[in-house]
């Protein structure tokens, strides 16, 4: 059970009713990892609406994303999104044993070498944000990055550690 009271469809009203209402009509049901953000309109609909922007994104693809989340998971120990994101992977064609390897060495990622690199970079920011020069952006923007996909890319990853500490704080449940 969540520490914090989160919302349940028959008792949500105003806009946290109409997001789930479409996450409900797209997806069947709705994620505690939405629930946990109810008791907050402002919030929850911040959070849908980054996800239907990551959804259409035109350069970043789902595995590239689902590899970000996932390693960012492994590295804020947030089991809720680690085995969320295992899942995704896995209807990408991801096997257990490959995540067991990526978790090692991320650079095994099965991945183009384009968004390799670029999956690397988030990593490199979420790990020690100091740590990045201009040779870091230059090298993605060599692979044909662009400034909006690479800060995309980023903010999806620095977005992701303060998801998951959410979700580790008020002991987010797995969904069932």
């Amino acid at each position: 059970m969540a520490l914090i009271k989160l919302v349940e469809k028959e008792e949500a009203t105003g806009r946290v009713a109409e997001i789930f209402e479409t996450m409900t009509n797209t997806m069947g049901f709705i994620p505690n990892a939405f629930k946990v953000f109810s008791p907050s309109a402002h919030v929850l609909d911040t959070q849908f609406g980054n996800l239907v922007y990551f959804m259409r994104h035109k350069t970043l693809g789902g595995k590239l994303l689902a590899f970000i989340r996932f390693l960012v998971s492994e590295e804020e120990v947030c089991a809720y999104c680690v085995g969320m994101n295992s899942g995704i992977l896995f209807q990408y064609g991801v096997l257990p044993d490959q995540l067991a390897e990526i978790r090692k060495d991320p650079s095994t990622a099965p991945l183009e070498e384009k968004e390799k690199a670029l999956l690397l970079f988030v990593l490199k920011v979420v790990r020690d944000s100091n740590s990045i020069g201009q040779q870091d952006v230059d090298a993605l923007k060599h692979l044909g990055w662009n400034d909006a996909d690479i800060l995309d890319a980023t903010y999806h990853g620095a977005t992701q550690v303060g998801v998951d500490k959410i979700f580790n704080a008020f002991k987010l449940e797995m969904d069932r």
